[in-house]
């Protein structure tokens, strides 16, 4: 006689729930620096001042949020900076020129995609280090900016194109809802798609995802050409704030990025990430250099502070996987 059993409940597994907790620790690491600011500045909780957090945190947070893609397919990328300045000038050059705005902002943003797909391509097809694929085209994006542009500002932006990024809904600036939205769309993607579970199958075990069919190449690229593209459009939110676009602009961008995504729970060995954390991430980073500025802190000592909660974070990841 056959007897039907049922399947037992699935649970999660150790390292999910070690997951779980090293989010639930960036969140309060968020509220004690938030609490302890709120104690030391009278003026850190001001309405205006918290959604001046979140503005400054947004340029951070969308970078972040592309690298966090990178990061989890095993991946590195030290060239954002670079790709966003040389799809900052060119929008702007086409915007000077006369080109319609949102026309010259799709072309930054085609630019930045190409840019990364540019990357993942040599690293997957060339079978490269993405750290020494992209401190190269760091070197070679921020050149041709120099170079598109003689070493010049750009002027001349659509007064149209900085006003629908000066605008708000509510208390919200429009940058900070663009952010929120493409952020939504990456958490889609990474929780909800196959590109998703290809991401953190081939940072997990790239060898194991091949063997098992996982189309290696094009996960990569597309991590690298959606890393690019939000790259671009972290460029477009500054230069419609500043009103001009430098070949300078997104100087060590990356190393922000890097450090959002390591404190928001991404480990550096690929496999595991969060754009969730990665937002708290950003949220810590300009949380503590608002707070440290209302003090009137040096900068030197906010970079400081900056690198020994990187350094924690490393430790907690350290722990969370059952290493410490």
């Amino acid at each position: 006689m056959n007897h039907t059993t049922r399947a037992p409940t699935a649970t999660p597994s150790p390292p999910a729930i070690a997951f779980s907790m090293r989010e639930f620790g960036t969140i309060i690491g968020l509220i004690l620096i938030c609490v302890v600011f709120a104690i030391l500045s009278r003026n850190f909780l001001a309405v205006d001042n918290l959604v001046n957090i979140l503005q400054q945190s947004s340029i951070n947070a969308c970078i972040a949020v592309g690298m966090t893609l990178v990061i989890i397919s095993g991946g590195i990328d030290l060239s954002v900076g670079s790709v966003a300045a040389f799809s900052a000038v060119v929008s702007a050059s086409a915007m000077a020129a006369g080109l319609h705005p949102v026309l010259a902002v799709l072309l930054g943003l085609v630019l930045g995609a190409a840019c990364g797909a540019m990357n993942g391509l040599m690293i997957t097809l060339g079978s490269l280090q993405p750290f020494i694929v992209t401190l190269g085209t760091l070197s070679l994006f921020r050149a041709a900016a120099f170079i598109f542009t003689g070493g010049q500002p750009v002027f001349g932006l659509a007064p149209a194109f900085r006003a629908a990024l000066a605008s708000r809904v509510g208390v919200l600036p429009i940058p900070v809802i663009i952010v929120g939205v493409a952020s939504f769309v990456a958490w889609v993607v990474l929780r909800k798609t196959p590109l998703g579970e290809y991401l953190l199958a081939v940072g997990g075990n790239e060898e194991a995802a091949r063997v098992c069919g996982v189309p290696t190449v094009f996960t990569k690229v597309m991590a690298y050409s959606i890393n690019g593209f939000l790259a671009a459009l972290a460029a477009q939110i500054l230069i419609a704030r500043l009103g001009a676009a430098e070949p300078v602009l997104g100087y060590l961008w990356e190393l922000d990025a890097i450090a959002a995504a390591a404190i928001g729970g991404a480990s550096l060995m690929g496999g595991k990430g969060s754009i969730v954390g990665t937002l708290i991430g950003a949220l810590i980073l300009g949380s503590l250099r608002n707070g440290l500025t209302l003090m009137n802190v040096q900068a030197f000592y906010q970079l400081l502070a900056t690198g020994l909660i990187i350094i924690v974070a490393m430790f907690v990841d350290r722990l969370a996987r059952g290493k410490g």
